[in-house]
């Protein structure tokens, strides 16, 4: 039998093998892990705290910036020093000023609540991106006569040589409306329905790619194929479109940097052409996508394309209201097939996808050329089974495909989403199979931080159709509805649903982005408008009339994030509309509120000013 001395040096020794375990992870800069295009002066990180023992406390924590994650002495930018702090969530960089356009690496450790120091974290990295505006060197481009609605998606390219070996080369790209980049024969990154909707006129995100991977030594071409999106598409209601303009456009520009030191931009300006007669020869997000295959554009996007019958283009605004991307990314997060494709009584062909989803499908087809099929979305079916459309009420909703004729042919369409469970398919040639229809999922990328499980099927069904709920209608902003012709962000819905949203999932970033967005459409008199982006009123309207409830969210929205996620910047940033909404309920919705709080007002004076009496009076 082991003697009791040497049972307790084992035991200490575990104990000194698990405290060596403590360590740091999930290292984040607002939010998000190596970002890319990070504006902010002061960005923030977290970091989560591992180790095998139990009741680990952080007592106290260092971080390290630097241009290399070496971490060479040559390198380190700016080290905290050991700070006194259980704080592991948003603490802020307060080193040197930041460069944009650059790559920072930055690791964390910490001491427990022993004492014990862990080692530094491994390395993890945020970008700045252009942070300035005097560093956008590239010009907005258009297409002369792209004012028509419904027209055809203009594409954009031009060709450019590397002669160097390439260190990084970084892509920033925005538009107006919808746009997908091209390089070198493929889509640039992996995200959707770019550059997101804010309010346009004060504020329009761009993104940041990685492209380092994709240019080659030699001829390269560069490209992007646009679409009318939320800023020239239908909006609303009635004949309601172009609300932000009636043209399209594009703002490109591609940063390379070299292994020899020098580095180079590749910009949009005159040197552009542009091309209209494509496939895609109408987008909307309301009525859907029209192709046709026999239009393709083949090797638009390569370089020694002959584009000699391309047009020029002309140069439009410029980068004033350019912004980061602050917000959850929008990609396609899931993928599902029909659970049963039949005819209805009255003979349509119809997919059912067995779940209400938001996204699209991708269609696969083959059949003569010129043939089109089309396909509608619909929620539900009516009483007698058949295809029913008329909650969607003018919306379309269709994709409309004509075939090339070159066998097997993949439609996925870009520039449109529909909220649907059944599709109607007319025109396919043969028979219609799973094989043939991909139910794509589309939404905002949020990471699942809730889950909710009883022993009630009722009340699972309940919390599954909440979650698929959030995920069809937080589509880059927070809307009703995402089938119809609305799928507006009715502040109303949002604030009775962003505590909920919240516990479901990761909503910090999106509702950092669409938060401001309800500061920047708010009236100077105080008024939130039903929805953000507002386009139930004029743009640059200086007036609205808001609804109790509704311009609500721009006080609950704020101090709900601010409860879940402890960041004050929610407060910091959304203060000033929060005290001009209040403000305006005081002074101008409901006046005997306002008396009372004059007269609430008054009776606290009184009471200070009998302090203050009593007081002197002591004093004496």
């Amino acid at each position: 039998m082991m003697k009791p001395i040497k049972l307790i040096l084992l035991f200490l020794a575990a104990c000194s093998i698990i405290e060596a375990q403590t360590g740091v992870k999930d290292l984040t800069v607002e939010y998000k892990k190596d970002p890319l295009g990070i504006d902010k002066a002061q960005p923030r990180f977290s970091w989560k705290i591992t180790g095998t023992g139990t009741g680990i406390m952080q007592s106290a924590y260092e971080i390290r910036v630097a241009g290399d994650q070496k971490f060479s002495s040559a390198s380190v930018l700016w080290q905290s020093g050991k700070v006194q702090s259980d704080e592991s969530v948003l603490q802020a960089y307060s080193g040197p000023a930041l460069k944009s356009d650059t790559r920072y690496y930055w690791q964390v450790k910490i001491w427990d609540d022993k004492g014990k120091e862990s080692k530094w974290s491994a390395p993890a990295f945020w970008e700045t991106g252009l942070m300035q505006n005097t560093d956008w060197k590239a010009k907005w481009i258009e297409m002369a006569a792209d004012t028509q609605r419904y027209a055809p998606s203009p594409h954009f390219r031009r060709e450019f040589t590397v002669s160097k070996t390439i260190v990084s080369a970084r892509a920033y790209v925005t538009s107006h409306g919808f746009y997908e980049l091209h390089l070198n024969g493929k889509k640039v990154g992996d995200q959707v329905l770019t550059p997101g909707w804010t309010s346009y006129g004060k504020r329009l995100q761009y993104q940041v790619y990685d492209v380092t991977a994709q240019l080659v030594k030699g001829k390269n071409a560069v490209g992007a194929v646009l679409g009318d999106g939320w800023y020239r598409g239908t909006l609303a209601w009635g004949n309601n479109w172009a609300i932000y303009g009636r043209r399209l456009g594009l703002l490109c520009q591609l940063n390379i940097k070299y292994s020899d030191g020098s580095s180079e931009m590749i910009v949009s300006d005159e040197t552009w052409k542009s091309h209209r007669d494509g496939a895609i020869r109408m987008s909307d997000i309301y009525n859907g996508e029209t192709y046709d295959a026999n239009k393709r554009l083949t090797g638009w996007n390569l370089a020694g394309y002959d584009d000699s019958r391309w047009s020029g283009v002309i140069i439009g605004g410029n980068a004033g209201s350019v912004i980061e991307s602050e917000g959850a990314q929008v990609k396609k997060i899931q993928e599902i097939k029909p659970v049963k494709i039949f005819r209805t009584p009255g003979g349509s062909l119809v997919a059912d996808m067995g779940q209400n989803m938001v996204g699209w499908i991708r269609l696969k087809v083959s059949g003569p050329k010129g043939s089109t099929v089309t396909v509608r979305h619909a929620e539900v079916l009516d009483k007698y089974g058949e295809f029913y459309t008329a909650n969607l009420r003018s919306a379309k909703c269709m994709l409309s495909y004509t075939l090339a004729g070159t066998g097997e042919e993949v439609y996925e369409p870009r520039f449109t989403f529909m909220g649907f469970r059944y599709v109607e398919v007319t025109g396919f040639q043969g028979e219609l199979t799973s094989e043939n229809i991909t139910g794509i999922v589309v939404h905002s990328d949020m990471a699942v931080t809730g889950k909710y499980e009883s022993s009630s099927e009722l009340l699972n069904q309940l919390q599954h159709n909440i979650q698929w709920g959030q995920r069809g209608n937080f589509v880059d902003v927070p809307t009703d509805c995402p089938q119809r012709d609305e799928r507006l962000g009715w502040t109303g819905d949002a604030q009775a649903f962003c505590r909920t949203a919240a516990f479901n999932m990761d909503v910090a970033t999106f509702f950092t982005k669409w938060l401001k967005d309800v500061s920047a459409d708010q009236k100077p008199g105080g008024e939130v408008p039903d929805v953000i982006p507002d386009v139930l009123n004029k743009q640059n309207a200086t007036t609205a009339q808001p609804s109790a409830g509704w311009g609500d969210v721009a006080v609950i929205a704020p101090w709900t994030m601010y409860v879940v996620y402890g960041d004050k910047q929610f407060l910091e940033n959304q203060y000033p509309g929060m005290k001009l909404w209040i403000e305006y309920i005081r002074k101008n919705q409901f006046p005997y509120f306002a008396d009372y709080l004059d007269q609430e007002t008054r009776i606290r004076q009184r009471e200070r000013d009998a302090a203050g009496s009593l007081y002197e009076y002591s004093s004496k």
